[in-house]
């Protein structure tokens, strides 16, 4: 290190709180790796997050992204540097706006808070990845195809997730303050952090303070995005949002539907079916997805909706329609979910076929030769215990 560069560190490192002083000095960084080897060069790139060239504080991040949390991987070191972004997110260098913090980032001005916040969120997602087999079965994170697959992970992969939601409750108590933030999309931001760490068992008792935050700040809100952002987290958390189902926007009733609903079910499941009935309508609400939303926000709808629903039946129609509009580009996120479901326990050719799934496979067949529809769903229809190609379907039938 030059003498500039160590001025520079020594001017950065005066100016932490304390608390990301201490991480700092008492973190033993070479012990740890990173994608692309020791973590003894992460200190730098974490002081560096408030140099005061607004080009090196994008460096630095683009560094987190690609080391740290390499695609979403965890690493030994991305718990501690985790802990260290959660104590910088009040530095004023964090507040200011500037274009493009990663180098590929074409998207309009935002501050540094708000990136740091996004970063956080997605090391808590990559936390809770795998935690609770029900809720990753009941949002169709998995595909047949993994069912009964041995945890693979190596001894330092484990060690990193553990590592990762052991410090959940101090990147919580962290990223609180901010669900309160008068600037709308740090708000949302911090939401797509409290999201995943509220899912962790272990912080289920801070739900009720997180909800009357949000709560608070509901009635305060006009926008449909932050509204639905909000009412999407109180839904995900379990608390009631039967008052929202009935609420003048649509996004917002859906949003508040999308969780394990406790109280109106019935009414619940009618918000999304209807929502379901003009997808296209529904895709368009939210231009940029809803942090947490992966694709087409159809994909959310149906997924709870298949979940929420006592049998089958219930949904037949509206998921019927939907795999008979015959579209290519969604084999796993709507046409094969749809037939799991259908058939939970896969088929008993010992026992007839009920009235909604033959409708349903015949919807397969009829819409096959333009789709792929059976084709492309064969290890959906392989796992549900079902033939694989169209004259199997039209002969089961």
């Amino acid at each position: 290190m030059t003498n500039s560069e160590s001025a520079r560190m020594t001017r950065i490192l005066s100016g932490l709180p304390a608390v990301a002083q201490e991480l700092l000095r008492e973190t033993d960084w070479a012990s740890h790796r990173h994608a692309y080897g020791s973590g003894e060069d992460i200190p730098v790139s974490l002081c560096s997050l408030v140099d005061e060239d607004a080009e090196v504080r994008s460096e630095a991040l683009a560094a987190l992204d690609m080391g740290v949390l390499h695609q979403g991987s965890l690493y030994t070191v991305t718990a501690p540097a985790a802990l260290f972004v959660a104590a910088i997110l009040d530095h004023p260098l964090c507040r200011a706006e500037h274009e493009g913090h990663f180098p590929w980032d074409d998207g309009p001005p935002r501050s540094l808070q708000a990136a740091l916040l996004d970063w956080l969120g997605r090391v808590a997602e990559s936390a809770a990845y795998g935690e609770d087999p029900a809720r990753d079965r009941a949002n169709w994170e998995w595909q047949p195809w993994h069912e009964g697959r041995r945890d693979e992970r190596g001894p330092d992969e484990l060690a990193a997730l553990q590592a990762c939601r052991d410090v959940r409750p101090a990147l919580y108590d962290a990223v609180e303050p901010f669900l309160s933030s008068s600037d709308p999309h740090i708000c949302e931001s911090a939401l797509g952090v409290a999201v995943p760490l509220l899912s962790a068992p272990a912080l289920a008792d801070r739900i009720p303070r997180a909800a009357a935050l949000l709560r608070a700040r509901l009635g305060t809100l006009t926008g449909r995005r932050e509204r639905a952002a909000v009412a999407r987290a109180l839904s995900l958390w379990g608390t009631d949002t039967s008052d929202l189902l009935a609420d003048s926007d649509p996004a917002v009733r859906v949003c508040a539907a999308l969780g394990p609903v406790r109280v109106g079910r019935p009414r619940a499941l009618a918000v999304l079916l209807d929502a379901l009935r003009d997808p296209r309508t529904t895709d368009g609400w939210f231009p940029e997805p809803l942090r947490g939303v992966d694709g087409w926000f159809r994909f959310t709808v149906l997924r709870s909706a298949l979940d929420l629903a006592a049998s089958f039946e219930e949904v037949a129609p509206v998921a019927i329609a939907m795999v008979a509009a015959g579209q290519r580009c969604i084999v796993d996120n709507e046409r094969g979910p749809i037939l799991f479901r259908a058939f939970p326990g896969g088929y008993d050719p010992t026992h007839s076929l009920t009235s909604a799934q033959r409708a349903l496979l015949r919807a397969f067949v009829d819409t096959d030769e333009a789709t792929g529809g059976i084709g492309g769903n064969w290890l959906w229809f392989r796992a549900a215990g079902l033939p694989e190609n169209r004259e199997g379907i039209a002969a089961l039938l």
